[in-house]
Parts: C-alpha cells; structure tokens; sequence
C-alpha cells in the first residue's frame, strides 16, 4: 500500500533532508487540510512523524495529531518522542492507530517489549531507521538520527521476534527526502530473511517508477513523502503503479 507522510515542526508541514533538521522545507499547506486530502484519496494508514517531539519531548504536538486523527477518518500511525507508556495510552485515546517507536526500542529493548505485550503488536511499529557502512552493516542511529549508532538491525530485530512483532518501518537514512531512488536491495534481502513481518520501506521515492521498483520487493507498504508534497504525482497514480507492479 501507499502511506501518504506527514512531518510537523511548529504546527506546520515540512520535510528534512537526511533527517538534518537545518536542512528543512516548509510546505504551504497546513496539515489538517494535507491529511484530509490524503484521506479523501482513499489512502488506508497515513503516517505522521512529530518531529519536534522527536528533538524535545516536552514539546510534543499532541493536540495537532489529535485534531489530524478527527479529521483523516482512516487510520493514523505516528512517532516522534514517544519514551513513555503515559504517551502511548494518551495517543491511542486520542485515536491513533498504531504508534511507531524507534530510538527507545533500539536502546531499550527491555521498555519497549512490555509495551507490545501490553498494548498489542497490532499498535506498535518499530521504526528502524540504518545507516550503511563501508562493510554493508545496518547499523542503528537514534533520536532524530542524532546520535550514530552502534547497533545492527538484525541484532535488534532479533530481539522483538519473540513477542510476535509485526511491523516496521525501514528507512535508509541515505536516501531519504532525496528523491533519488529507494533502496530496493535492502527491502529485498530483509523481506526473504523475515517474510512473516510487514514492512514498510521509507527514503528516496521521487518517481513512479521507484514506487514500481519497490512494490516487486514484495513489501507491504512504501511511505511516500516529499515526492507527493512536492508534486512528482499523485497519490491515486501511486496506488495505481502499486497495484499494477
């Protein structure tokens, strides 16, 4: 499927470059109107990243994630400074669907499965975002892809299989808001080693024809962002070109 993204700093539509927060764009539309507009477009999930509760959890923009889920009518799932099960509790009250946890899961695996035991593997995405090296190694920053990691994702991954986890985001750092292509070899080779998990591949999309070249990777989902704001197509010719690959 296509999952329209949404990314807020100060109540306003933006994107970064390589998750580099001075390197953003501000977008005109608001993201009320944005989330409608992608509902309306017969989307399934919408995903909402608060970037600034990503960088400072105290300013989390909770009450705009809340009227966004009023008016999106579909299912939302969002991250960015979720570090506690309060937050979690607060998010699913306000009707989010799924929550996506990323630097917490990778530094504390012990919080976070108790979380997907509690609340269920259905609400919880790990967000595991890598950063490849030299050798090939995924490896794992965290907090906004502020801090460089010294994790691989297989080492993590491994950990949550035991509590059935069932979706994850993966983003290549490298190529995300570039418009440059996805990383079809990575989505690839993580579909065949862990076919029972859902994936949902991020970075790069910037044509139609990477929207193609991903769906083949067999994923369930492909997280479409800057290239929508930006106008590289639509989102009913995305669904199309997926459905069609």
């Amino acid at each position: 499927m296509i999952i329209p993204a949404i990314d807020l700093i100060e109540g306003k539509a933006v994107r970064l470059l390589k998750g580099d927060y001075d390197k953003v764009t501000y977008y005109d539309d608001s993201p009320l109107d944005l989330v409608q507009k992608y509902a309306n477009g017969d989307t399934e999930v919408i995903h909402v990243v608060d970037l600034q509760g990503a960088r400072d959890t105290k300013r989390r923009q909770l009450d705009l994630i809340s009227e966004m889920v009023s008016v999106a009518g579909v299912a939302i799932q969002t991250g960015g400074g979720i570090r506690t099960a309060e937050d979690i509790t607060d998010l699913l009250a306000a009707g989010v669907r799924r929550l996506v946890i990323g630097s917490l899961a990778i530094k504390e695996p012990a919080t976070v499965i108790p979380w997907i035991k509690n609340f269920g593997a259905e609400h919880i995405v790990l967000a595991l975002d890598v950063s490849i090296d030299d050798d090939g190694n995924k490896m794992l920053p965290t907090f906004a892809w502020q801090e460089r990691g010294n994790q691989r994702l297989e080492s993590i991954l491994d950990q949550y299989l035991d509590v059935d986890i069932k979706h994850i985001l993966c983003t290549d750092i490298s190529r995300d808001g570039t418009l440059q292509g996805s990383n079809t070899s990575l989505y690839s080779e993580l579909q065949v080693k862990y076919p029972q998990l859902e994936w949902q591949a991020s970075g790069g999309i910037g044509n139609l024809g990477d929207i193609e070249s991903v769906a083949k990777t067999g994923v369930s989902g492909v997280i479409v962002g800057k290239a929508l704001l930006d106008g590289k197509f639509t989102l009913g010719e995305a669904q199309t070109c997926w459905q069609d690959a």
